[in-house]
């Protein structure tokens, strides 16, 4: 599967923004979905997972209550909403797929087969 991420930009502390994710094949709709993030000099992290149906998400501690991750498998897409958006959320962020196990949440990057681009998010204080 191919992966497009988009809807990243520059925006200021407080703000929202929300990221696409966008995917090829009609597999799109069996496969668990996820998004990591990394920063310069960071290591990538987990920052939300979604199952192949919606039924179950997973958030990162330090995103937890203002990231929300949905899916619109008629549109093979996955968004994530970002509210109240942090100078220490400026990363690149990425989205993933899994073929296995879709019904599961994982955040372990490992597990993910199919990896998008990024899409590049910039919060300034």
């Amino acid at each position: 599967v191919q992966l497009q991420a988009s809807g990243g930009g520059l925006v200021q502390a407080g703000d929202s923004l929300r990221l696409s994710c966008g995917g090829s094949g009609r597999a799109f709709s069996s496969y668990a979905m996820a998004w990591f993030r990394q920063a310069p000099g960071k290591e990538r992290e987990f920052v939300a997972a979604i199952s192949w149906n919606g039924g179950r998400t997973w958030y990162a501690d330090s995103v937890k209550g203002r990231f929300s991750v949905s899916r619109d498998n008629t549109k093979n897409t996955v968004s994530l909403q970002m509210n109240s958006l942090k100078p220490e959320d400026t990363a690149r962020y990425y989205c993933a797929a899994r073929g296995d196990y879709p019904g599961t949440v994982v955040d372990d990057a490992s597990m993910y087969h199919w990896w998008g681009q990024g899409t590049q998010v910039t919060v300034s204080s």
